[in-house]
């Protein structure tokens, strides 16, 4: 080999090989269905958000904002005008006040809040319970803050904690629990008494509670939402977390928040800080000028429930058997006479040949557990999901 190739080889570009910090992790369920559904021109029922517009007066309200001027940093926990908005609201709602200074934090969406929540109080060979199915951001945050994910299942058919698993669970190791009400892919929200159970169990312990409330402003039939701000000996070893982006029809916006103790909160501000250091200014100032008016956010049950139900009797009609929706805009149901195939298999055979398109619950499982449940998002205009129950009735 000449000396001038020789050269030439040492200096070529070279990618340095890497070990990946979640070797277990693909692309996500939502962005393979969705990218099938865009390619076989299927209805979009499988991928959570809204195919309908937000409030206008909302998107006045930002823009006002930019008008104004409010397009530079906002203080690191967020508007202090959003904070005491979010303040107010959760202790109407829910009897619990927050200081606005000390105990809320904006962020840029409930899955920023959620993992740094997990980065601030989890340490490598800490373990956090999550209760399967669940939402798929919650093991890879663990993995990244080196814990020990401990899945423990609710119970199929039902979606119901058990108690019995979730205290066999816990151990002196045990940091944390992720708690998800209304819950995402089920439908189901957790009764009072239920929380009082979670409560007691807790209460000899120094488990954290990290409560993903995003659909809180979605139970159905009369229901009120639990949330952990509702009993005291939760909140105080919680951080819950909510999107402004579902309950206002804003997914894209990417802003929620995270309300804590002080001291919780202390730690938590010590990570976001250095993650996403604050969050959209102008979104911040005018989701401040709309909380004034709580209307929008007391309808939202009766707006959704309306939406479930005509999806529902459409649904009625079908082979599918229909699962209780409780809450959140999913509509779960068992397929099991309608098709012989998988989870899976049957979610790509709908899209594919059906023209719609769903999630299959195994996806929201470690070992793809397949009790022959698949999940819709009926958040959609009526038009949508008349078409979708079109296609849905030939089956």
């Amino acid at each position: 080999m000449s000396t001038t190739m020789s050269s030439e080889l040492a200096t070529a570009p070279r990618t340095p090989a890497l070990a990946s910090k979640l070797p277990a992790v693909g692309t996500t369920i939502f962005t393979v269905m969705s990218a099938l559904a865009t390619e076989h021109q299927a209805i979009n029922l499988g991928q959570g958000f809204p195919d309908f517009d937000c409030d206008p007066r909302l998107v006045k309200a930002v823009s006002d904002a930019m008008a104004a001027g409010q397009n530079q940093y906002p203080p690191m926990p967020g508007v202090l005008a959003l904070r005491e908005a979010v303040s107010a609201k959760l202790e109407a709602l829910h009897g619990y006040r927050y200081d606005p200074g000390s105990e809320i934090t904006v962020t840029a969406g409930a899955t920023q809040a959620i993992l740094t929540i997990i980065l601030a109080v989890v340490r490598p060979g800490d373990e956090v319970i999550v209760l399967e199915p669940c939402y798929d951001s919650y093991v890879p945050n663990i993995d990244l803050a080196g814990g020990t994910v401990v899945r423990v299942p609710l119970t199929p058919g039902t979606f119901r904690p058990d108690f019995d698993k979730i205290a066999a669970a816990i151990t002196p190791r045990t940091r944390a629990l992720i708690f998800n009400s209304p819950h995402n892919p089920s439908g189901t929200a957790w009764t009072r008494e239920e929380m009082l159970r979670l409560e007691a169990l807790l209460a000899p312990t120094d488990v954290l509670l990290i409560a993903d409330e995003v659909y809180e402003h979605m139970v159905f039939d009369g229901r009120a939402h639990e949330s952990v701000a509702r009993f005291p000996g939760l909140a105080a070893r919680s951080f819950v977390v909510s999107s402004f982006g579902k309950t206002f029809h804003v997914t894209g916006w990417k802003v929620g928040y995270v309300a804590a103790p002080a001291s919780l909160s202390a730690e938590f501000r010590k990570v976001h800080q250095f993650n996403v250091f604050t969050v959209n200014t102008p979104v911040q100032w005018g989701l401040a000028a709309y909380l004034a008016d709580p209307a929008p956010y007391r309808d939202l049950p009766a707006f959704y429930q309306r939406k479930r139900d005509l999806f529902r009797a459409g649904l009625a009609g079908t082979r599918f058997k229909l699962l209780p929706c409780e809450g959140t805009y999913f509509q779960c149901v068992d397929i099991s006479e309608v098709s012989d195939l998988s989870e899976s298999e049957f979610c790509q055979w709908l899209t594919r040949e059906v023209g719609v398109a769903a999630i299959p619950l195994s996806a929201f499982y470690g070992d793809g557990f397949d009790q022959r449940v698949v999940r819709f998002c009926f958040a959609k205009k009526d038009e949508t999901l008349l078409a979708a129950l079109d296609r849905l009735s030939r089956l």
